[in-house]
């Protein structure tokens, strides 16, 4: 019995976009049969070999359940019981994670605020500071979102300047790259150029909020920067003994070029979005509509009236973002349509102007 309406439509979340019919097609491919478990299957070192060649260096790869999974994992093998990450407080390891870093794994978290919720290399100083001085909290890894929770990405350049700074202080690098994909996609770079080639030690590599059913990866591209991942993926709950479900979603994605195609169209229609948006405003056609931050991934940032966005939320669903100043965020997927997308706009636009419907 199907218990949604397929028609429905949504700006809140990449995550509320169904599995792309490639990766469905992974899934029932890699079905059927008795295959090793807990990782020691062809898919999972299909993967590995994969990534190896995509990254343009030698990985080891380790499947989770989920980004929040991957996060705590990867941050737990970089860092020591008395170690601390350096990440912007807009990041999402610090905002939309329930605590679980802290709580499940033990790691402080030192924050700093940022405009566009990046950081910068003189932003880390801030809290890059106490080693040796038993009261505080040992800030050994940086940890930086791309693309960030704002939507906005890290140059090559801008993260390789991170990774050095890091490194000059004795600190790692490791990326939360729920949206690694749609910040290439926006660059127009491989994936290797924001990754191995920008002096990553520790990539959390996304697929769920691209086209996956639930998939995601802790990627080491340097052993010494994670000791123990094999460990603390157990105990951390996020060994799957069914492995090869999570590969075959990944090897779907990123063998070949589904990942920047999904990305590339989930980039377009939100640049799409804004640019009706950003039009009805220079024609005076959207009073009290502003944007936020720069569209460059799949997120759009901008504030509106309360009454306009409650009249949107009737036939769009969407998150506030900042309520105390009317803050919301859109978000589109890989199968965002560009009809979706007139249609969300003229609502907007509509609601703003106290048009009938």
């Amino acid at each position: 019995m199907l218990r949604h309406d397929p028609t429905s439509i949504a700006f809140a979340s990449d995550n509320y976009a169904g599995v792309h019919p490639e990766v469905m097609a992974a899934l029932v491919e890699a079905n059927g049969g008795d295959v090793v478990a807990y990782g020691e299957d062809p898919y999972t070192a299909a993967l590995r070999e994969s990534l190896s060649r995509t990254l343009s260096a030698p990985v080891a790869v380790y499947p989770t359940f989920n980004g929040t999974g991957a996060n705590v994992v990867a941050l737990q093998a970089m860092l020591p019981r008395w170690g601390a990450v350096i990440a912007a407080e807009s990041a999402h390891i610090n905002t939309d994670e329930g605590g679980a870093p802290e709580r499940m794994g033990g790691v402080k978290i030192l924050t700093v605020p940022t405009p566009d919720g990046k950081l910068t290399p003189e932003l880390v100083d801030r809290q890059a500071w106490g080693w040796g001085f038993e009261h505080r909290a040992q800030p050994l890894v940086v940890s930086l979102t791309q693309s960030t929770e704002l939507g906005t990405c890290y140059t090559p350049r801008e993260m390789r300047a991170l990774a050095d700074h890091a490194h000059e202080r004795g600190m790692r690098l490791h990326v939360d790259g729920a949206r690694l994909a749609n910040a290439a996609a926006h660059l127009g770079c491989d994936l290797a150029a924001i990754s191995s080639g920008a002096g990553v030690d520790v990539l959390s590599l996304g697929g769920t909020k691209n086209g996956a059913m639930g998939a995601e990866a802790v990627v080491v591209l340097d052993d010494e920067a994670a000791p123990g991942m094999t460990y603390v993926r157990k105990l951390s709950m996020q060994l799957a003994s069914k492995m090869r479900f999570i590969s075959a979603q990944l090897l779907a994605l990123y063998d070949g070029d589904l990942w920047l195609r999904n990305a590339s169209h989930a980039n377009a229609m939100a640049t799409r979005l804004r640019t009706h948006l950003v039009t009805a405003i220079e024609s005076g056609q959207a009073p009290g509509l502003a944007f936020t931050q720069d569209t460059q991934a799949n997120a759009l940032f901008a504030t509106l009236p309360a009454a306009a966005a409650a009249r949107v939320r009737e036939r769009f669903r969407f998150y506030d973002w900042d309520e105390a100043r009317g803050e919301v965020r859109w978000m589109c997927s890989f199968q965002t349509t560009a009809e979706q997308v007139d249609a969300m706009a003229q609502e907007v636009i509509a609601a703003l102007a106290g048009s009938p419907r």
